[in-house]
């Protein structure tokens, strides 16, 4: 299959996309930055172009041949980032899509042209939304990116025929080779105007004398060079999309659009035998922007259902704008299924019974929002417990139960002031978190060696005790180390039993 791609050219998109941001200036709008020397015109409008205002001269002079023009300030952070949102919107042709330089959007639909009835359709569709939004845009698609970026700029905007590239692109100026403006200006100096000038000019001499951008960029314009583009998200294997004939907006109707997706999503990994581990709705709006909700699975599975559940509980996030006019369901990460099941709550599995509750509360708490405590065979309190998945298989081992633990451990001991009635004898009171309390009952001690085969362990024993105040309330404590009489007694507070 012969490779196709789109190139969007944006002409005025720095000065257009204020429009959409509704920062609208009446009349002629140029952008303007400083520079040494004074201000100049960085970008403009349609407008102002045809009034003569061009990027490049000074404001002065700008003024002078259009007194009424309007003025803001340049903002590339400000077109980077909405370039970006509209390089997203157009996943609603192609996943692969990509940002092209400061002005432009690329897209590989290679075996997507038929979703639409063709590639002229895509065109007209894709050129007619932007237009509509009040943007300046021409697009082409052809054999390679650099071929649909020269045709959209200085051809007549429309579909290259397949193999067609070098008689098609033979009468465009060089310059449509994406060259350095002194490339340009030398392969002129050699007469060299027209792309189709290149094709008969031996390449060891001609890269002599004006260097190798010149056959690396006609090749990839011609397809004899890769050219690879880098998508702005990763493209889903496995994606549904339903389009609407009149832009939608209800709950209802969103509800209603998630579940036919989630319908057909899941028989395509059924097919695969895949399940969905993280799954993202895709809103696509009318004013060009997009907007994606997201489900997570503690364990992979396809069952349009629970999904769905899963889904309604978000859904009232969804800000439909003017009007949603298609939605994509992409399944971002899978995991292999095993033929038959078909749901979250197949019997025979783990935890199955209780992954359906745990996955509504990983969504409504975060992906880290659940988890599981699992024993991990150490005396050492803080290694005794490791943070597990709560959808895990469940480790063997039993927990260490020969002696109580508190309730809550402290994430790390934290230093007391203990008053000891003799030395070598434990508190009879203490201040932790300046507050005092004093002792009423006592256990303990209980002491645990270091485990002097780990790295960094210590050497020191800990003498743990069970310490109960006059309010009732049961703490923690440890001495680090033996007593001596020539050292100072260190203690500590560890965790809470009540």
């Amino acid at each position: 299959m012969n490779r196709r791609y789109v190139s969007v050219w944006l002409k005025h998109w720095a000065a257009e996309r204020r429009r959409a941001d509704g920062q609208r200036l009446a009349g002629p709008m140029a952008l303007v930055h400083a520079v040494s020397g004074g201000v100049r015109i960085g970008a403009v409008d349609a407008d102002a172009a045809r009034d003569g205002i061009a990027p490049g001269m000074t404001l002065a002079d700008a003024r002078a041949l259009l007194p009424a023009i309007r003025t803001a300030a340049m903002e590339p952070g400000g077109d980077a980032k909405a370039l970006a949102g509209l390089t997203d919107w157009c996943g609603r042709y192609t996943p692969f899509t990509a940002s092209d330089g400061l002005d432009g959007i690329v897209l590989d639909i290679t075996g997507c042209a038929h979703l639409f009835g063709g590639e002229d359709r895509i065109l007209d569709d894709l050129t007619r939304r932007l237009r509509r939004m009040e943007l300046s845009v021409n697009a082409a698609a052809a054999d390679t990116p650099g071929a649909a970026w020269a045709w959209a700029r200085f051809g007549r905007g429309n579909s290259v025929p397949v193999d067609k590239t070098r008689d098609w692109l033979a009468g465009l100026p060089v310059t449509a080779l994406r060259l350095s403006p002194e490339t340009d200006v030398r392969l002129r100096e050699f007469g060299l105007a027209r792309i189709g000038d290149l094709y008969r000019m031996p390449r060891a001499p001609l890269a002599k004398r004006c260097g190798l951008q010149v056959l690396n960029r006609l090749d990839q314009v011609l397809g004899h060079a890769a050219e690879p583009i880098s998508p702005v998200r990763p493209a889903p294997e496995w994606r549904s999309r339903l389009a609407f004939a009149e832009p939608i907006g209800r709950a209802e109707d969103i509800a209603e659009a998630t579940r036919r997706l989630l319908e057909e999503l899941c028989a395509q990994l059924e097919k695969d035998g895949r399940g969905a581990r993280r799954l993202e709705l895709v809103f696509y709006r009318v004013d060009g922007r997009t907007q994606r909700i997201a489900i997570g699975t503690g364990r992979a599975g396809r069952d349009p259902v629970h999904l769905m559940k899963l889904f309604r509980e978000k859904l009232d996030q969804a800000e439909p704008g003017f009007g949603i006019e298609q939605m994509s369901l992409e399944a971002v990460a899978t995991d292999r299924l095993k033929p038959g099941q078909i749901d979250l709550a197949a019997v025979g599995e783990g935890n199955a019974p209780l992954d359906p509750l745990i996955d509504r509360l990983r969504n409504r708490l975060g992906r880290n929002g659940v988890y599981r405590i699992e024993a991990v065979e150490s005396h050492i309190p803080e290694r005794a417990v490791s943070v597990r998945p709560a959808t895990g298989a469940p480790h063997q081992d039993g927990w260490i139960a020969d002696q109580p633990r508190p309730v809550r451990l402290l994430p790390s001991p934290e230093p007391i002031d203990a008053d000891l009635s003799a030395p070598g004898q434990s508190p009879i009171s203490f201040t932790w978190r300046r507050q005092s309390h004093r002792v009423r009952h006592v256990e303990g001690p209980e002491r645990i060696a270091p485990e002097w085969w780990r790295r960094g362990s210590g050497r020191q024993f800990r003498d743990y005790y069970r310490l109960e105040d006059e309010d009732g309330r049961r703490f923690w404590v440890f001495r680090d180390g033996t007593y001596e009489t020539d050292h100072l007694t260190r203690w500590y507070m560890h965790g809470l039993f009540a």
